[in-house]
C-alpha cells in the first residue's frame, strides 16, 4: 500500500484565488467542513495580477449605468455566444458582490462624494470597474483572506481550533479526482516540498484553477496556469466548451526579452492613455469592425471628449473589446508600422500630468521603471498581444456551478460559458466573486442533501500514485529519456506560433501532428532525483494537463470554421450566424495517461425573450440568423 495522508472534509476547493476563496467562505458560512487547497504559497494565487478593476454597474461614476446595460455590453463582448443565463447572474449580482467586499475590509479608491471610484474599460458604455489603483486583484485577495481568518477566529471562540471548519493546504498539488462509480468521492495530490502523498474524502469538490496561459510561450500567466483543473475534470468524466476561445490581452510588455508577455493593464487606456504606431498615428480609428460601427468615436476630438463625459461622445476605439485591439495591433506590426522590438506604442505621459499617472497606476509606473528602464510619465510604452485568458472552460450549471458529474463544481476562469467568445475587461474579478459564492453554495447544498457519503477506494489511490510517480521510472524498451522541460518549451512554441491570435486550417493540422508527437514523446518523459523539492517532477505532472488541454484547444479551433472573439480564422473571416448558437464539447474517453478528445457539437439554450428584446433588431441581424429572430418585436412588427 502507498503512504498517505488522508483527511476528510464536506467540501474541497482546488484553487486559493479569488473564485476559490470566495467558494470557501459560503460553504464555511452554510456550516460545512472546508479544505482549500493552493498549489502555491496562499495568497500568491495568479488573481493578484489583474490590475484594472471589477466590472459591477453601480452607478457611482454615471448614474445611468445598470444591469441591463452590463449585461449587454458582456453580450456585445462574447459575440453573443455567451450563455446567457450566466452573464445575468453576474450583471445583476456583481454589484452587490462588491459592495460585500467592502463589508469583509476593502479599501477602493473613492470619488470625491466618498463613493466607490469607477474607470472606463474596454466594451463597457460607462466608467464600471471598481478599482484600487492598478492592484485591484491584489486588494480582492488580501480582502478574502482576511475574512477567512475572521471566520477561523469565529470557529477558535466557539470550538477552541482555527481550522475546525477551514483549513488551507498550501504549496499541494492534486493530481486527480477520486470517484465512487458515478459520484465524486474526493482528490488525490502531494505536497510540492516533501513529494508526500495527501488525499481527501470529500463527497463536493470545487475547482478554481484559472486558466492554461503556460501552454504558450508569450503569456501574462504565472507558473501555476497548466490547465490543472480543466484536466482534473476531463479525467472525471466532465465536459469542456468553447476552449478554441483564447484571449490574447493586446497590451503585454514587449521588451526586455526577459520580461515578454507581463500584463499592461487596460486601465492605462481606461485613464486616457491611446495606442500609437511608429509613425505616430492613433490606428485604433481604421479598426472600428463592422458590428461595432455607429457605437465608436471616429475622430480624435470625439473620442477625447467621451473620456471627459460619456453621455456627449461616442466612446474611443482603444477601448475597443480586448480581441478587437488585439488583431489590430498584429495587423500594424505585420504591415510594418511597428515599434523596433515588435510592438506598438501605448501612450499615457502626454495625456496625464506625471502626478496622476504615479496616483492611479502606481503599478505601471514601477513595473516599467524597473523591468525596462521607461519612466511612462516621459515615454511611451512598447506593448503588444499576449495571451491572457481562455473562455473556454468546465461546463457548468449557471446558478450552482454544478458540472455534468455529480459533486463536482467549478469557478472563475476553469469554467466555460459566461464571457462566449470574448471576455471583457473587469469581468473576470467579477464573475470570480459571483460565481465562486455560487458555486461554493451549490457544493455545500449538494454534500448536505447527501443520504450516504462516497468512498475512495484503495485501488483508485494506488492507481493515482502509480501515475505521479511515472517520471521517475527508467522509459521503457530501452527508449531515450524525454526532459519535460524540452516538451514544455516545444509545446509553447507550437500553440504559439500555430494556434495564436491568426489561425489557419495548415496550421493548425500541424499543431495536432506535433501534440501528437509530444504525446508520444511524454511516454518516456524522466526525471532524476527523489520526490522532495523536484521541480522537474513537478513540472512532468503540470505538462501532463497541459498537452490535454492544448488538444482540445487545437482540435476545437480547427472545427469551428468561422471567426468570431478570441478564434480568428484566416481562412474562414468573418462571423458566421449558423455558428453562433453552436458550442463545441470536449470529452474524453479511456484511462489512457493523457486520453483522446473527441468534439461534439451541441446547441446553446435560446436566449430568454425578455433579454433578447433588451437588443435592438438591427443589432441581432448582425449575430443571429433569421430564423432564431422570427419572435423578435422588430420583426413581428
Amino acid at each position: 500500500m502507498t503512504e498517505v495522508e488522508r483527511h476528510s472534509y464536506d467540501v474541497v476547493v482546488i484553487g486559493a484565488g479569488g473564485a476559490g476563496l470566495r467558494a470557501v467562505i459560503e460553504a464555511r458560512e452554510r456550516g460545512l467542513k472546508v479544505a482549500v487547497v493552493s498549489k502555491s504559497l496562499f495568497g500568491k494565487a495568479h488573481t493578484v495580477m489583474a490590475e484594472g478593476g471589477c466590472a459591477a454597474s453601480m452607478g457611482n461614476t454615471n448614474p445611468k449605468d445598470n444591469w441591463k446595460t452590463h449585461f449587454g455590453d458582456t453580450m456585445r463582448g462574447g459575440k453573443f455566444l455567451n450563455n446567457w443565463r450566466m452573464a445575468e447572474l453576474h450583471a445583476k449580482e456583481a454589484p452587490d458582490r462588491v459592495w460585500e467586499l467592502e463589508t469583509y475590509g476593502a479599501l477602493f479608491d473613492r470619488l470625491k462624494d466618498g463613493k466607490i471610484s469607477q474607470r472606463n474599460f474596454g466594451g463597457h458604455t460607462y466608467p464600471r470597474l471598481a478599482h484600487v489603483g492598478d492592484r485591484t486583484g491584489l486588494e480582492l485577495i488580501r480582502t478574502m483572506q482576511q475574512k477567512i481568518v475572521s471566520l477561523q477566529q469565529e470557529d477558535f471562540a466557539e470550538l477552541g481550533d482555527y481550522e475546525a471548519r477551514i483549513k488551507v493546504y498550501a504549496e499541494c498539488a492534486i493530481t486527480e479526482l477520486l470517484k465512487d462509480g458515478d459520484r465524486i468521492a474526493g482528490a488525490f495530490g502531494y505536497w510540492r516540498q516533501s513529494g508526500n502523498f495527501i488525499v481527501f474524502d470529500a463527497p463536493a469538490v470545487v475547482l478554481a484553477t484559472g486558466g492554461i496561459g503556460k501552454s504558450f510561450k508569450v503569456t501574462s500567466n504565472s507558473w501555476e496556469y497548466t490547465g490543472d483543473g480543466h484536466a482534473l475534470a476531463l479525467r472525471a468524466g466532465a465536459t469542456l466548451i468553447n476552449m478554441e476561445f483564447i484571449q490574447f490581452h493586446p497590451t503585454g510588455m514587449v521588451w526586455p526579452p526577459s520580461v515578454k508577455g507581463i500584463l499592461v493593464t487596460e486601465g492605462v487606456r481606461g485613464d486616457g492613455g491611446v495606442l500609437k504606431n511608429s509613425e505616430g498615428k492613433r490606428f485604433m480609428f481604421d479598426y472600428i469592425p463592422p458590428v461595432f460601427k455607429g457605437q465608436y468615436a471616429e475622430s480624435e476630438d470625439e473620442a477625447d471628449q467621451w473620456l471627459k463625459d460619456n453621455d456627449s461622445a461616442r466612446r474611443t476605439p482603444d477601448l475597443l473589446p480586448r480581441d478587437e485591439v488585439a488583431r489590430a495591433i498584429n495587423s500594424e506590426v505585420k504591415s510594418g508600422r511597428g515599434t523596433p522590438h515588435g510592438g506598438v506604442y501605448l501612450d499615457i505621459a502626454s495625456r496625464l500630468t506625471p502626478e496622476e499617472i504615479k496616483r492611479r497606476l502606481p503599478s505601471m509606473y514601477h513595473q516599467f521603471m524597473e523591468l525596462a528602464g521607461v519612466d511612462i510619465t516621459k515615454e511611451p510604452m512598447e506593448v503588444g498581444p499576449t495571451c491572457h485568458y481562455v473562455m473556454g472552460g468546465v461546463e457548468v450549471d449557471p446558478d450552482t456551478g454544478a458540472a455534468t458529474v455529480a459533486g463536482l463544481f467549478a469557478a472563475g476562469e476553469c469554467s466555460g460559458g459566461m464571457h462566449g467568445s470574448n471576455r471583457l475587461g473587469g469581468n473576470s474579478l467579477s464573475d470570480l466573486l459571483v460565481f465562486g459564492r455560487r458555486a461554493g453554495l451549490g457544493a455545500a447544498d449538494y454534500a448536505r442533501a447527501l443520504a450516504s457519503r462516497p468512498t475512495v477506494s484503495d485501488e483508485a489511490i494506488e492507481i493515482a500514485a502509480q501515475r505521479a510517480l511515472a517520471p521517475f521510472e527508467a522509459p521503457a524498451n530501452g527508449a531515450t529519456a524525454e526532459n519535460p522541460y524540452t516538451l514544455q518549451s516545444e509545446l509553447q512554441q507550437s500553440m504559439n506560433d500555430l494556434v495564436g491570435i491568426i489561425r489557419k486550417s495548415e496550421e493548425i493540422t500541424e499543431a495536432l501532428e506535433r501534440l501528437t508527437k509530444l504525446r508520444e514523446r511524454f511516454k518516456h518523459i524522466h526525471v532524476e532525483g527523489d520526490r522532495p523539492y523536484n521541480p522537474g517532477w513537478n513540472l512532468a505532472i503540470d505538462l501532463r494537463n497541459q498537452l490535454l488541454v492544448s488538444e482540445c484547444v487545437a482540435k476545437a479551433a480547427l472545427t469551428r470554421t468561422e471567426s468570431r472573439g478570441g478564434h480568428t480564422r484566416d481562412d474562414h473571416p468573418g462571423m458566421d450566424p449558423s455558428w453562433r448558437k453552436v458550442l463545441l464539447v470536449c470529452r474524453v474517453a479511456g484511462d489512457d495517461v493523457i486520453p483522446d478528445v473527441t468534439i461534439t457539437r451541441e446547441d446553446q439554450s435560446p436566449m430568454r425573450e425578455d433579454l433578447l428584446e433588451l437588443f435592438e433588431i438591427s443589432e441581432l441581424e448582425k449575430y443571429f440568423t433569421d430564423e432564431e429572430l422570427t419572435e423578435h418585436p422588430g420583426r413581428r412588427s
